[in-house]
């Protein structure tokens, strides 16, 4: 039976937590309501982090009291409802026939599945559903279009100086601010042997009763998940999300710029953000971190190289991957340039193992749900490319234990940058290096048994004996590769009896 007719049900979906989304323009209170279901399908469809879960349904919860104090309806399937549908697409067709909308309306989703979902769900109801751009980034989708259509060289940095001149960001007068457009070169150093120094902690947000719930229910519900909520404090709200960022321009961005490569055993944050999860949810908005850093450059408090550094990740970087993601899919889900077909180590859920980088990495990431680029990209990334795991099989992985994990950001930079599946669309190169790159960024090695100059016998790094591993068997894909000359070159100089004994060890670590 019909409870009241509405004019628009407005589907707001967990990382589109945006108070100011397009979607809520014209709300009428009167006529219109929002829906948020917390689906169990989303919670179990890969294996994911008691903390990510718990994250999403914290965040969604304190975005419906928001939306409930400015009067605004919201109809909200809690997980632990009675009558909690299992799906997002059970939870529309369900409040269709309840409200009999006029029309459904949402912003474009972070998830082509849930797009795809969520369309068809609304389409065997009759009602008309409408899919609004998400006005939450700089571009939109018909513009990155417009960028790479009949463009010959298709990558990032041309796309970021574009960006930088449409937006006027580290700008002055048409030139790029410092007459560089890019300060990546003194952004590679590491910490040394004292290491990073002091560094001011991040802020942690003490868990009010709205999210002490959601941790009581993710515990019950997913007590077989992955991961801990032990001093769970991820800013949930925008309060907290605006605070998490000026707290990162006051106390780390000064800093940030240089050592953004490094890495150091037991240190998660480092000068790092830590803020790319609540940009994800949609808390807090690209141009808003921008500015703040921004800011900070004109007011004397943090440099060119850390500022610029930062608004590259965010104006280039996220960007690129966003527009890249919904122009290629869904095929670009199925690349496998590699051929890669090994299954996920099962230590990569449990940090055990002797590798003291992977060891630390893993450990970490299952306690807080976060590593930064470098840990991603020339850690464990490195080490799931090099062994040869399924590119699709590394994106769920990082899709199940990263908290800022959303289908559009993730499966770009885990099968493109990180596993080099699509070929060199993300990226020319594939990112690999032995044991000598974590050596010369951090202080890994120093307590490991291996040994990263070494790659045969019982102390050889596994990263160094999969190094030569990985070029041998993919040397003639990259022979005409001009960026891997150098380590194609290299290759070539190996002794044939010890290359055969590399090869033979690497294949017993690919199986285990």
């Amino acid at each position: 039976m019909t409870a009241i007719k509405l004019r628009n049900l407005i589907v707001v979906c967990g990382d589109q937590l945006d108070h100011d989304s397009v979607a809520l323009d014209g709300f009428d209170p009167a006529r219109d309501a929002i829906l948020m279901t917390e689906a169990a399908e989303e919670a179990t469809y890969i294996w994911q982090s008691k903390r990510r879960i718990a994250l999403f349904f914290a965040a969604m919860r304190h975005f419906r009291d928001a939306q409930r104090k400015v009067e605004r309806t919201v109809l909200y399937n809690a997980l632990d409802d009675e009558k909690a549908p299992g799906s997002l697409a059970s939870g529309l067709k369900t409040t269709i026939a309840q409200y009999d909308p006029e029309q459904v309306i949402m912003v474009q989703p972070g998830d082509w599945r849930v797009r795809e979902t969520l369309e068809d769900a609304a389409g065997k109801t009759g009602v008309p559903f409408s899919m609004l751009e998400d006005g939450h980034f700089f571009t939109t989708i018909h513009d990155f279009m417009g960028f790479a259509d009949g463009r010959k060289r298709f990558i990032m940095e041309d796309f970021y100086r574009m960006m930088r001149k449409q937006t006027g960001l580290l700008m002055d007068d048409g030139q790029p601010a410092g007459g560089a457009w890019n300060y990546d070169k003194d952004n590679r150093k590491a910490f040394g042997k004292n290491g990073p120094g002091l560094i001011a902690p991040r802020a942690h947000y003490q868990p009010d009763p709205v999210t002490l719930d959601v941790l009581r229910l993710v515990e019950k519900r997913f007590a077989d998940s992955p991961g801990t909520l032990e001093n769970f404090g991820e800013p949930v709200t925008r309060e907290d999300a605006l605070h998490a960022l000026d707290d990162f321009v006051a106390n780390r961005l000064r800093d940030f710029g240089m050592h953004q490569d490094a890495m150091w055993d037991g240190s998660s944050t480092l000068n790092h953000s830590r803020i790319s999860a609540a940009l994800n949810l949609k808390l807090i908005g690209p141009r808003e971190a921008c500015d703040a850093a921004i800011a900070a450059y004109e007011e004397g408090a943090a440099p060119l190289n850390a500022v610029e550094g930062f608004v590259r990740q965010i104006l280039g970087w996220r960007e690129w991957v966003r527009g890249l993601y919904w122009t290629r899919m869904p095929d670009y889900a199925d690349l496998n340039a590699l051929g890669a077909d090994r299954s996920i180590p099962d230590f990569f859920w449990t940090g055990n193992t002797d590798m003291a980088c992977l060891r630390d990495m893993i450990t970490r990431l299952l306690r807080t749900g976060y590593a930064h680029h470098i840990e991603r990209l020339m850690g464990m990334g490195l080490y799931l490319m090099m062994i040869g795991t399924r590119p699709y099989d590394t994106h769920d992985w990082h899709m199940g234990l990263y908290l800022d994990a959303i289908d559009w950001v993730s499966l770009p930079n885990m099968l493109g940058m990180s596993q080099h599946a699509d070929g060199g669309i993300v990226g020319t190169k594939p990112y690999c290096a032995s044991g000598a790159y974590i050596d010369r960024m951090s202080n890994y090695c120093n307590g490991c048994r291996f040994d990263p100059k070494q790659s045969t016998g019982e102390r050889a790094c596994p990263f160094t004996t999969l190094y030569w591993d990985f070029l041998a068997r993919h040397e003639e894909r990259f022979s005409d590769n001009r960026r891997m000359a150098l380590q194609v070159n290299n290759l070539r100089r190996k002794d044939v009896h010890e290359l055969k004994i590399i090869r033979a060890r690497a294949e017993k670590l690919r199986n285990i």
